[in-house]
């Protein structure tokens, strides 16, 4: 087993993303919702600079972006956007600061990961940082030294926290397969070498030696095995993507005590089945790969398919709590 994988994750949290533009509201539904795994929400509602590139430009140390019609750019200094996308962040802190006074337990924090960021991040002549190797291993420093700030401030708020790291990399399978598309439209940039994708993602979890750090992609083939080298404790990913050529490698995780954050409730308004119903396909997996069932609730934690940006805020609540009572459902049930 990984030292990691003796870390107590929660049995249900969300992915990051909430409805709405208020910061109290969102942090007391997280907080109310997910008592044993709460998360820092985000509320890309509001704008440039709470959107997920945006926020996560805002952390770098060193490197500034702005907003440019085609997406966000780099700059030489902070300016509007940087300032606004720190003023929204340092906003959720306080809130979550607030709702969470005397928690003791993990608690989520998101950003994201390296190569998503090089694939949305434009160079000054408005190509892709993925188009630049120094320009991507400068990038990878600059957010490592932002998360390990970043995590100390969440440390300082929340003293009774275990912070768990996540690194949204929805873009990883494409900058794998040389699928991301240039500034033209025309092109794609060049596939990255597996060994450099995955030493990068190494350097970058080392940011968060203290914890464990969670790996998630909503898109298919989610590359489980380089996630595992690359020092992730655990791998979200939307599970009704999973095809059986996943099989291996998810049961190779699991032996090897990498936790699997499932993604298994709609990230959109819609009917919710009974929680037992919403687990099916977790033990239908278990019992594809001949895993003990005692092991379920040691090795699963049970969120929404994706953020809940796109969601009413009652619809929001329901799903978070639907998350808590399936989890509980695989924990009363294994079989």
């Amino acid at each position: 087993m990984s030292e990691n994988s003796l870390f107590r994750f929660g049995g249900a949290t969300g992915i990051g993303s909430m409805p709405g533009e208020d910061a109290r509201e969102a942090a007391k539904t997280v907080t109310g919702s997910l008592e044993d795994f709460p998360f820092l929400a985000e509320l890309p509602a509001r704008g440039p600079g709470a959107d997920m590139i945006g926020r996560t430009a805002g952390m770098l140390v060193d490197l500034y972006a702005r907003v440019e019609p085609s997406g966000w750019r780099f700059g030489d200094r902070p300016g509007r956007d940087t300032r606004r996308a720190r003023s929204w962040l340092g906003e959720d802190l306080d809130a979550l600061e607030e709702f969470t006074q005397g928690y003791e337990g993990p608690l989520k924090v998101q950003a994201v990961g390296p190569w998503t960021l090089a694939s949305a991040l434009e160079l000054r002549n408005g190509e892709a940082t993925l188009s630049d190797p120094g320009a991507c291993r400068d990038l990878a420093a600059s957010l490592a030294e932002g998360l390990r700030l970043h995590l100390e401030e969440v440390r300082r708020r929340v003293p009774g926290a275990l912070p768990v790291l996540q690194l949204d990399e929805p873009s990883l399978t494409a900058v794998l397969r040389g699928q991301v598309r240039t500034a033209s439209g025309y092109r794609t940039h060049r596939a990255v070498d597996r060994q450099i994708v995955e030493s990068t993602l190494r350097d970058v979890v080392a940011a968060h030696a203290d914890g464990p750090v969670v790996v998630h992609s909503c898109a298919p083939d989610v590359p489980f095995a380089l996630l595992r080298r690359a020092g992730a404790a655990a791998v979200s990913f939307d599970l009704s993507l999973l095809t059986e050529r996943d099989d291996e490698a998810i049961g190779e995780a699991v032996e090897g005590g990498t936790r699997l954050f499932a993604g298994i409730v709609p990230g959109t308004d819609g009917p919710l089945s009974d929680p037992a119903g919403s687990v099916m396909g977790v033990r239908t997996l278990w019992r594809r790969l001949g895993l003990r069932p005692g092991l379920l609730a040691e090795a699963v934690t049970v969120t929404p398919t994706c953020g809940l940006a796109g969601a009413s805020p009652e619809y929001a609540r329901r799903a978070l709590a639907h998350c808590v009572r399936a989890a509980r459902s695989l924990a009363d049930n294994p079989e």
